[in-house]
């Protein structure tokens, strides 16, 4: 009797080991804009997680961001979702429009930190027939890095406020030996930079006219795109700068290879670690013929899949992630501007190194903000893709850059005209 006693007892241990097994909910998480730094960052966020919650595990997926988009793709055609997603802005529209998100409005409503969310969260993450389909973690916002040394070298003693002294810059610091102007980025995720330069031309903010045109192809838009053709032509960026990513322009900057770079913060984690705060500084974007300048502000959050399996488990992840104190610390982490307005008092973001970005937010007269149109159901593939073999073509000089502006154009036109005929009201 003793021996089956023991058998029993041990039937009974495994049963309830199994069902502990069971009981554990299992969250997939994907990355997209993935960087050893902040893919180990994240693991640490998740570790404290899932330490203050034992039932919990975090299986986290980083893709390489140069893949990202279609790597990613071929996980959901495949049926392979993930619970939670960090969204891109500009893949929103071919997720959110498939009814492939969860609708965030419900958990929002009950989350108590949602009383210091500022509103600009709430607006962009929900750009898709309007529903909250999203929550930023963040907000990328571009200004001017430039190199004070190289500067001073050419005899120059400012940075530029104007795109004619961009371009002056550009030459007389190009014509240091070995050195170069511009950190141009002619490989992935640069479109954002192409349009904010062909908007600041163009003296013309936004990517529509009324009736849905688009104004990529419009004269002043298309001289800011030559401009760019100019720039590297002339052997004012690096020769290699035609498939440079964001890594490869941070490099250029800190090195001393090129002395400027249009980045957003997330640009300043790298930069402040190899150079003396002394040798550098952050300034507005300059200035096109029209006396304003079109800052591109992108933003990236945290969305769930609709047909996730344990969403309150994922909402307890996400919002545990964009709490006050943690979305803080990401911010500072990965380089963005946080979502809640009680950021606003964090010492780290009163510094000199941030006024380049705090001058263009406090002066609305001359700096106008440019998001990109994320409710376009196909905007992805043309940022991702599309659009980063055109510009190649542009600066290699295989095809002119109005051939490409109106090819750019005729595509968000259709892609534009088509969402206003179906969302009429």
């Amino acid at each position: 009797m003793k021996k089956y006693g023991v058998l029993f007892a041990t039937a009974i241990g495994l049963a309830l080991s199994a069902g502990t097994a069971l009981a554990e909910s299992t969250i997939k998480m994907v990355e997209v804009i993935t960087s050893p730094p902040r893919t180990e960052f994240i693991k640490k966020q998740i570790a404290e997680f899932e330490a203050a919650n034992p039932g919990i595990k975090v299986e986290l997926v980083s893709l390489p961001w140069g893949q990202a988009f279609e790597k990613f793709l071929t996980m959901v055609q495949a049926g392979d979702t993930p619970d939670i997603v960090e969204m891109p802005e500009r893949w929103l529209g071919l997720y959110g429009t498939n009814g492939q998100l969860e609708d965030l409005a419900p958990y929002m409503a009950k989350w108590g930190d949602a009383a210091t969310l500022g509103d600009r969260a709430k607006e962009f993450g929900s750009v898709v027939d309007g529903k909250q389909y999203m929550l930023p973690y963040g907000y990328y916002l571009r200004a001017m890095f430039w190199n004070k040394k190289l500067f001073k070298e050419a005899g120059l003693d400012h940075a530029p406020t104007t795109l004619d002294e961009f371009m002056d810059a550009n030459k007389k610091i190009s014509a240091l030996d070995g050195k170069y102007g511009y950190c141009m980025r002619g490989g992935p995720g640069g479109f954002n930079g192409v349009q904010m330069f062909m908007n600041i031309a163009n003296g013309k903010g936004g990517y529509f006219n009324e009736d849905g045109t688009a104004t990529l192809n419009e004269p002043g838009s298309v001289k800011g795109l030559e401009m760019l053709a100019e720039i590297y032509k002339n052997g004012y960026a690096p020769k290699d700068s035609v498939s440079w990513g964001f890594n490869e322009i941070v490099t250029g900057f800190y090195s001393g290879t090129c002395a400027m770079l249009d980045q957003d913060p997330d640009a300043l984690i790298g930069i402040a670690e190899k150079m003396k705060p002394e040798d550098f500084a952050v300034a507005p974007m300059p200035a096109g013929p029209s006396g304003k300048s079109y800052p591109t502000l992108g933003y990236a959050g945290w969305a769930m899949f609709a047909n996730s399996k344990v969403k309150d488990d994922a909402w307890k992840l996400m919002s545990t992630l964009l709490s006050p104190a943690n979305n803080i610390a990401w911010a500072k982490e990965v380089g963005v501007l946080p979502i809640h307005n009680s950021a606003a008092d964090d010492p780290h973001f009163k510094t000199e190194q941030f006024k380049g970005w705090f001058d263009e937010l406090n002066n609305p007269d001359k700096f106008e903000f440019v998001t990109p149109p994320v409710h376009l159901e196909n905007l992805g593939n043309f940022y991702d893709q599309v659009s980063v073999k055109n510009f190649q073509e542009v600066l290699l000089g295989q095809r002119t850059a109005k051939d490409i502006a109106d090819e750019w154009s005729a595509f968000l036109t259709k892609e534009q005209q088509d969402w206003m005929a179906k969302n009429k009201k």
